[in-house]
């Protein structure tokens, strides 16, 4: 779990598909809703590109990214 890692939405280009919010396991985003919103980012996985890559939006970015991170594998099964 991160303090210095967790995703950022651009609500300008967020499509609200729900895609992130559905298929993140660890709880980061509120619950039943389209329109992603991070309530708990503490929880996000350091390195965790999950919701990102399931973003058609290209619309998540994350606080903590300096290219330094690698993509790691969190359970969430949508890396």
């Amino acid at each position: 779990m991160s303090k210095k890692w967790y995703p950022v939405i651009n609500y300008e280009n967020c499509i609200a598909c729900g895609a992130c919010v559905g298929k993140c396991k660890n709880g980061v985003y509120e619950k039943n809703t389209t329109k992603p919103k991070v309530i708990y980012p503490y929880v996000c996985i350091d390195g965790c590109r999950g919701c990102q890559n399931l973003c058609p939006a290209e619309a998540i970015d994350y606080v903590g990214d300096n290219g330094e991170h690698k993509t790691v594998q969190c359970g969430c099964s949508c890396t």
